[in-house]
Protein backbone atom coordinates (compact mmCIF):
# COMPACT_ATOMS: atom_id res chain seq x y z
CA UNK A 1 0.00 0.00 0.00
CA UNK A 2 2.66 2.52 1.00
CA UNK A 3 4.77 1.68 -2.06
CA UNK A 4 1.84 2.30 -4.40
CA UNK A 5 0.97 5.53 -2.56
CA UNK A 6 4.51 6.78 -3.09
CA UNK A 7 4.48 5.66 -6.73
CA UNK A 8 1.21 7.45 -7.38
CA UNK A 9 2.40 10.63 -5.67
CA UNK A 10 5.59 10.63 -7.77
CA UNK A 11 3.71 10.00 -11.03
CA UNK A 12 1.21 12.75 -10.19
CA UNK A 13 3.97 15.24 -9.40
CA UNK A 14 5.88 14.65 -12.63
CA UNK A 15 2.77 14.59 -14.81
CA UNK A 16 1.44 17.80 -13.24
CA UNK A 17 4.78 19.44 -14.02
CA UNK A 18 4.48 18.40 -17.67
CA UNK A 19 0.87 19.64 -17.88
CA UNK A 20 1.91 23.02 -16.50
CA UNK A 21 4.45 23.52 -19.28
CA UNK A 22 2.09 22.84 -22.21
CA UNK A 23 1.29 25.88 -24.35
CA UNK A 24 -1.97 26.64 -26.13
CA UNK A 25 -0.14 26.30 -29.44
CA UNK A 26 0.66 22.67 -28.62
CA UNK A 27 -2.96 21.64 -27.97
CA UNK A 28 -3.78 20.50 -31.52
CA UNK A 29 -0.49 18.61 -31.90
CA UNK A 30 -0.24 14.80 -32.19
CA UNK A 31 0.56 12.45 -29.34
CA UNK A 32 1.83 8.86 -29.22
CA UNK A 33 -1.85 7.90 -28.79
CA UNK A 34 -2.85 7.64 -32.45
CA UNK A 35 -5.61 10.02 -33.43
CA UNK A 36 -5.57 11.84 -30.09
CA UNK A 37 -4.24 15.39 -30.04
CA UNK A 38 -2.63 16.94 -26.96
CA UNK A 39 -5.94 18.59 -26.00
CA UNK A 40 -7.76 15.25 -26.20
CA UNK A 41 -5.14 13.54 -24.06
CA UNK A 42 -5.35 16.36 -21.51
CA UNK A 43 -9.13 15.87 -21.37
CA UNK A 44 -8.57 12.14 -20.87
CA UNK A 45 -6.08 12.80 -18.07
CA UNK A 46 -8.54 15.20 -16.44
CA UNK A 47 -11.28 12.57 -16.51
CA UNK A 48 -9.14 9.68 -15.35
CA UNK A 49 -7.76 11.69 -12.43
CA UNK A 50 -11.31 12.28 -11.24
CA UNK A 51 -12.42 8.70 -11.93
CA UNK A 52 -9.56 7.10 -10.00
CA UNK A 53 -10.01 9.52 -7.07
CA UNK A 54 -13.70 8.57 -6.94
CA UNK A 55 -12.70 4.89 -7.14
CA UNK A 56 -10.56 5.35 -4.02
CA UNK A 57 -13.55 6.94 -2.31
CA UNK A 58 -15.77 4.03 -3.41
CA UNK A 59 -17.89 6.38 -5.53
CA UNK A 60 -17.80 4.82 -8.99
CA UNK A 61 -18.25 7.06 -12.01
CA UNK A 62 -18.88 6.01 -15.57
CA UNK A 63 -16.21 6.43 -18.19
CA UNK A 64 -16.29 9.31 -20.63
CA UNK A 65 -14.71 9.59 -24.03
CA UNK A 66 -11.80 11.97 -24.25
CA UNK A 67 -12.29 14.87 -26.58
CA UNK A 68 -10.16 17.85 -27.50
CA UNK A 69 -13.39 19.87 -27.75
CA UNK A 70 -14.33 18.94 -24.17
CA UNK A 71 -11.12 20.29 -22.63
CA UNK A 72 -12.18 22.98 -20.17
CA UNK A 73 -10.63 26.47 -20.42
CA UNK A 74 -9.28 26.15 -16.86
CA UNK A 75 -7.38 22.93 -17.62
CA UNK A 76 -4.00 24.33 -16.50
CA UNK A 77 -5.29 24.68 -12.93
CA UNK A 78 -7.91 21.95 -12.96
CA UNK A 79 -5.80 18.99 -14.09
CA UNK A 80 -3.00 19.48 -11.53
CA UNK A 81 -5.65 19.94 -8.83
CA UNK A 82 -7.40 16.74 -9.86
CA UNK A 83 -4.10 14.89 -10.00
CA UNK A 84 -3.27 16.07 -6.47
CA UNK A 85 -6.74 15.01 -5.30
CA UNK A 86 -6.16 11.60 -6.88
CA UNK A 87 -2.96 11.05 -4.90
CA UNK A 88 -4.63 12.34 -1.73
CA UNK A 89 -7.63 10.02 -2.13
CA UNK A 90 -5.34 6.98 -2.15
CA UNK A 91 -3.69 8.09 1.10
CA UNK A 92 -6.87 7.13 2.97
CA UNK A 93 -6.71 3.63 4.50
CA UNK A 94 -10.30 2.90 3.40
CA UNK A 95 -9.28 3.35 -0.23
CA UNK A 96 -7.36 0.07 -0.04
CA UNK A 97 -10.25 -2.02 1.26
CA UNK A 98 -12.57 -4.17 -0.86
CA UNK A 99 -13.07 -3.34 -4.48
CA UNK A 100 -12.87 -0.11 -6.41
CA UNK A 101 -14.54 0.81 -9.68
CA UNK A 102 -13.48 3.19 -12.43
CA UNK A 103 -14.81 3.45 -15.96
CA UNK A 104 -17.21 0.58 -15.39
CA UNK A 105 -14.45 -1.84 -14.34
CA UNK A 106 -14.36 -3.18 -10.77
CA UNK A 107 -11.30 -4.83 -9.26
CA UNK A 108 -9.57 -5.21 -5.89
CA UNK A 109 -8.69 -1.74 -4.64
CA UNK A 110 -4.88 -2.28 -4.63
CA UNK A 111 -5.06 -3.39 -8.28
CA UNK A 112 -7.05 -0.25 -9.13
CA UNK A 113 -4.36 1.88 -7.50
CA UNK A 114 -1.75 0.18 -9.69
CA UNK A 115 -3.86 0.96 -12.77
CA UNK A 116 -3.97 4.61 -11.67
CA UNK A 117 -0.17 4.69 -11.36
CA UNK A 118 0.20 3.24 -14.85
CA UNK A 119 -2.32 5.63 -16.40
CA UNK A 120 -0.84 8.77 -14.87
CA UNK A 121 2.78 7.72 -15.46
CA UNK A 122 2.42 6.64 -19.08
CA UNK A 123 0.10 9.46 -20.13
CA UNK A 124 2.52 11.89 -18.51
CA UNK A 125 5.17 10.57 -20.88
CA UNK A 126 2.74 10.77 -23.81
CA UNK A 127 2.24 14.47 -23.10
CA UNK A 128 5.94 15.13 -22.52
CA UNK A 129 6.92 13.40 -25.76
CA UNK A 130 4.20 15.23 -27.68
CA UNK A 131 5.29 18.62 -26.39
CA UNK A 132 9.07 18.15 -26.52
CA UNK A 133 9.58 18.03 -22.76
CA UNK A 134 11.99 15.98 -20.72
CA UNK A 135 10.21 13.30 -18.70
CA UNK A 136 11.63 12.07 -15.40
CA UNK A 137 9.75 8.90 -14.43
CA UNK A 138 10.15 7.75 -10.85
CA UNK A 139 11.76 4.31 -10.51
CA UNK A 140 9.16 3.16 -7.96
CA UNK A 141 6.28 4.32 -10.14
CA UNK A 142 7.86 2.60 -13.15
CA UNK A 143 8.20 -0.67 -11.19
CA UNK A 144 4.59 -0.49 -9.95
CA UNK A 145 3.25 0.21 -13.43
CA UNK A 146 5.38 -2.54 -14.96
CA UNK A 147 4.07 -5.04 -12.41
CA UNK A 148 0.49 -4.11 -13.33
CA UNK A 149 1.23 -4.40 -17.06
CA UNK A 150 2.87 -7.81 -16.62
CA UNK A 151 -0.16 -9.03 -14.66
CA UNK A 152 -2.56 -7.57 -17.24
CA UNK A 153 -0.83 -9.09 -20.23
CA UNK A 154 0.43 -12.38 -18.82
CA UNK A 155 1.85 -14.52 -21.60
CA UNK A 156 -0.50 -13.27 -24.28
CA UNK A 157 -1.71 -10.10 -25.89
CA UNK A 158 -3.35 -7.48 -23.66
CA UNK A 159 -7.09 -7.32 -23.20
CA UNK A 160 -8.74 -5.50 -26.12
CA UNK A 161 -8.51 -1.74 -25.62
CA UNK A 162 -6.17 -1.95 -22.63
CA UNK A 163 -2.96 -1.15 -24.53
CA UNK A 164 -1.87 -0.95 -28.12
CA UNK A 165 0.12 -3.80 -29.63
CA UNK A 166 3.48 -4.16 -27.85
CA UNK A 167 6.46 -2.40 -29.39
CA UNK A 168 9.73 -4.34 -29.40
CA UNK A 169 12.26 -2.76 -27.05
CA UNK A 170 15.71 -4.25 -26.34
CA UNK A 171 15.83 -6.38 -23.20
CA UNK A 172 18.63 -4.21 -21.84
CA UNK A 173 16.74 -0.94 -22.41
CA UNK A 174 15.89 1.18 -19.36
CA UNK A 175 12.93 -0.11 -17.34
CA UNK A 176 10.74 2.82 -18.34
CA UNK A 177 11.41 2.22 -22.04
CA UNK A 178 10.43 -1.44 -21.58
CA UNK A 179 7.21 -0.29 -19.86
CA UNK A 180 6.44 2.03 -22.77
CA UNK A 181 7.00 -0.80 -25.25
CA UNK A 182 4.74 -3.12 -23.27
CA UNK A 183 1.97 -0.51 -23.37
CA UNK A 184 2.24 -0.13 -27.14
CA UNK A 185 4.50 2.91 -27.29
CA UNK A 186 7.74 3.47 -29.12
CA UNK A 187 10.12 5.11 -26.60
CA UNK A 188 11.73 6.97 -29.54
CA UNK A 189 8.43 8.54 -30.66
CA UNK A 190 8.59 12.24 -31.42
CA UNK A 191 6.01 14.44 -33.11
CA UNK A 192 6.44 14.70 -36.86
CA UNK A 193 8.35 17.72 -38.16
Amino acid sequence: METLQQALAAAVTETARVVGAISDEQLPGPTPCAGTPVAGLLDHLDGLALAFALAAQKRPAGGADASAAALTPDWRARIPERLAALAEAWREPAAWEGTAEAGGVAMPAPAMAAVAVDEVLVHGWDLAAATGQEYRPDAGATAAAAEFVIEATGDGPPQEGLFGPPVAVPADAPAFDRLLGATGRDPAWRPPG
